[in-house]
């Protein structure tokens, strides 16, 4: 994925000629069993959950939808530049567990990184398109600000002290993208009237492509299916 051009245009947006995507990430078959992670190596990472905490890799919820789907428009969208938000995206570790597992970012926007934990980490990015970085951020520390400059979707965050942790970034440059919630839902609002390329990605299952048909104050559905 290249970066955007800085001569394009700035985008100008009619709301009148703009329709909304939404869809929902379906999953099919047995859902895998999530396997508990050991913190035991770091007690005062353990000591701060009651319960079990469990590996997010694969959440299928009740409804037998997929959670943390990255879902966003790949083709398609007029080459202009796309305003980017002056509110960063958040990224905290709490509880030694990276909060949200999939976040998803616009180009040049501010990925802010908290550590609410009583320990150490070593926020590691391990992006191959952005230039990758491993850095210390000790127990209650200031907050990082980090942005990158070229596409990429998807890219762990790990943390080298801790080795369970681990999150995903996508990174896209315009404002069309969503992450699947707790009932495997999307949406998009604001897309201008146009055919696209609507893309999935899973951090195990892995790309799928759907088509959007766009109209004026119209709805487009689309649906994602994966398996076990």
């Amino acid at each position: 994925m290249a970066e955007t051009p800085e001569n394009l245009p700035m985008v100008n947006l009619d709301y009148a000629q703009t329709g909304r995507i939404e869809g929902v990430v379906l999953f099919q078959g047995t859902a895998p069993e999530r396997a508990t992670l050991d913190l035991s190596s770091n007690p005062m990472c353990e000591r701060q959950h009651k319960e079990p905490v469990k590996d997010e890799t694969v959440i299928v919820n009740k409804n037998g939808t997929l959670k943390n789907v990255f879902v966003y428009i790949s083709k398609g969208l007029p080459r202009v530049k796309w305003p980017v938000p002056q509110n960063p995206r958040q990224l905290n570790q709490s509880g030694c567990v990276y909060t949200p597992h999939v976040v998803g970012i616009m180009q040049g926007q501010q990925l802010e990184i908290l550590n609410s934990d009583p320990v150490n980490h070593n926020v590691h990015a391990e992006s191959k398109v952005n230039e990758s970085w491993n850095e210390s951020q000790p127990p209650k520390a200031e907050h990082k600000f980090k942005t990158f400059g070229a596409e990429e979707v998807l890219f762990p965050v790990t943390c080298s002290v801790h080795p369970w942790m681990r999150a995903w970034v996508g990174v896209v440059n315009h404002p069309y993208f969503e992450v699947s919630d707790k009932d495997g839902a999307f949406s998009m609002n604001n897309v201008p009237a146009g055919t696209y390329t609507v893309e999935s990605v899973h951090e195990k299952y892995g790309k799928q492509q759907g088509q959007a048909v766009v109209t004026a104050g119209g709805t487009t559905k689309v649906e994602f299916k994966y398996a076990n």
